[in-house]
């Protein structure tokens, strides 16, 4: 391939030059649009991954594809950010407007069961972004020394750190092979029961299980029938292979994961027990260097006052351009940061009563938990040892499980 042709989505060997033409599905809807006629079912999907898969850019072993989800935010967050600067109504309705397509989004992916980069290089463009702003806008004004900027960058980066950390491998179970998969498919029938969420809880006597560390499965140990009895595992009829305790299947990524706590579209990836004190670290830094970041802007913007009385009264944020984006991010960066701030909040409550959002869920559909903190955190009741032990539980996350031979997991 040269770097302009690429293998295109039926197998076809296409070149840029024609990504716009031989598309049937689009004439076909261009021509009932004109003739007021409705599509056929399935059209508009049809067309959709079409464009979707000839958004490609020339490289050097052929055109890549380019993720339609990571256009937006780099288009329209800079022009939604210079607009909201023109004028405090404008700027009052672009900051409300801007939560409320991004639920919407979530909804409608969370709903369809996608994947999207969309929140991820919305995060990270932000990020970027509010920094470009800053040392623009804001450090110029001569009101900011080297050494909080120097602070601003470390912790910018300490984030980022942390967050490639969470990115990575938050604990997905093993595939097992095809003679694991036909052993637990040969189970006898009396053993599997139907289970409310889909799945089938199965009561092994003699086959292999994961011992209980601190409340949770560790690896996959021969254990005597005594420690058998009245164990209780599940059986994913997904990934065919049996879940050790408090471990999930996400059906965003179509895999299960040990200690799985929730899907978080802001990584792209599932949070579990390889991840959770990474994807801690990656808020709590963010949330330290937001609020610094939003403290050191609004001292150089409104002088004359604190930073929570200059967020909502700074009557010469909107004398100069400059200030009036500067403010704009401000507000911008303000309610990423409460929305952050909420999402921490409630994952060190349930990590100080040893439960995942997961286990919160079922709780609240099976009505087998207390609400506590005015419906905050969701107390199971299972795993919960009380506080110190809870916190060192969750910093033991992580460690090497023990190995064992191949003889031992089967």
């Amino acid at each position: 391939l040269c770097c302009c042709e690429y293998v295109d989505r039926r197998g076809e060997r296409n070149h840029l030059a024609a990504c716009c033409c031989d598309c049937e599905d689009l004439d076909e809807g261009c021509e009932r649009w004109l003739t007021c006629k409705s599509l056929p079912p399935g059209a508009l999907e049809r067309i959709v991954d079409t464009v979707a898969d000839r958004v490609r850019v020339p490289w050097f072993a052929g055109a890549v594809k380019v993720n339609l989800s990571l256009v937006p935010p780099l288009v329209l967050l800079p022009v939604l950010l210079h607009v909201a600067a023109l004028h405090f109504l404008l700027g009052l309705v672009v900051l409300t407007s801007l939560p409320v397509v991004v639920l919407w989004y979530y909804y409608l992916t969370h709903r369809r069961k996608e994947r999207t980069l969309f929140f991820l290089s919305l995060g990270l463009f932000s990020l970027g972004y509010m920094y470009y702003v800053f040392l623009q806008e804001v450090v110029p004004r001569g009101h900011v020394g080297y050494s909080q900027v120097v602070a601003l960058t470390c912790g910018l980066i300490l984030m980022l750190a942390a967050l490639s950390q969470a990115k990575k491998d938050p604990g997905y179970l093993p595939v097992p092979t095809s003679g694991v998969k036909s052993l637990h498919q040969g189970l006898p029938s009396k053993s599997v029961r139907g289970s409310s969420n889909g799945l089938h809880s199965i009561n092994m006597s003699g086959a292999a299980s994961g011992r209980a560390v601190n409340g949770e499965a560790k690896g996959y140990s021969r254990m005597s029938a005594e420690e058998l009895e009245g164990v209780k595992k599940d059986w994913c009829a997904k990934c065919q292979l049996v879940r050790p305790a408090r471990a999930g299947h996400c059906r965003l990524c179509g895999r299960c994961v040990r200690r799985l706590d929730h899907h978080c579209v802001w990584i792209n990836s599932c949070v579990g027990e390889q991840n959770h004190q990474a994807f801690i670290l990656a808020l709590s830094f963010f949330m330290l260097t937001s609020v610094y970041g939003i403290t050191l802007t609004l001292h150089t913007v409104c002088r004359d006052r604190t930073p929570f009385v200059a967020l909502f009264y700074c009557p010469g944020a909107y004398s100069d351009y400059s200030s009036a984006l500067s403010f704009t991010c401000v507000w911008y960066c303000a309610i990423v940061t409460a929305g952050m701030g909420y999402i921490l909040l409630i994952q060190l409550l349930n990590i100080s009563y040893n439960v995942t959002e997961r286990e919160a869920r079922l709780a609240l559909r099976d009505n087998t938990g207390r609400r506590l903190l005015g419906g905050l955190v969701i107390d199971t009741g299972q795993y919960n040892r009380g506080f110190l032990c809870n916190w060192g539980h969750f910093l033991s996350l992580g460690s090497s499980p023990l190995q064992h031979s191949a003889e031992d997991i089967v």
